[in-house]
């Protein structure tokens, strides 16, 4: 290449190095609705005619709509704790359906979903009932 289009080309990247960083810089939020009892067509945007989910349709039609999901276990605190953890709850003695005032079994320091996004950047929250102790 003659030494004039090496030139061009070296400063048409570092022209756009600044667009490109910015762009990685700029992650998706996420959201995870996990919900007892809730089936695939429930909500409108997956096909529920009979009760309407706007923000939950709005949420799907301007993000990523999954179509196949699976669940670690069939109830709440062993399919939270796997989603969570990344462990199926069935190797882990205590990590069946708890009673309200159980120990908490995710330990202190154990990486977790939300500790793995708080790593990358993200700010986490969490609302509602997850049933994994105290």
């Amino acid at each position: 290449m003659p030494p004039s289009v090496t030139r061009w080309l070296f400063l048409s990247l570092l022209l756009l190095l600044p667009a490109c960083l910015q762009a990685q810089a700029q992650r998706p939020n996420i959201v995870l609705i996990y919900a007892d009892d809730l089936g695939y067509g429930d909500v409108s945007s997956y096909g529920a005619i009979a009760i309407k989910t706007p923000n939950i349709d709005r949420l799907a039609r301007e993000g990523l709509r999954f179509t196949d999901a699976h669940a670690s276990a069939a109830t709440c605190t062993p399919s939270r704790y796997s989603l969570l953890t990344g462990e199926y709850a069935w190797r882990k003695k205590g990590t069946g359906v708890l009673p309200g005032d159980a120990s908490l079994i995710i330990e202190p320091g154990r990486t977790t979903l939300a500790s793995m996004l708080q790593k990358a950047g993200y700010q986490t929250g969490v609302v509602g009932k997850w049933h994994l102790g105290l």
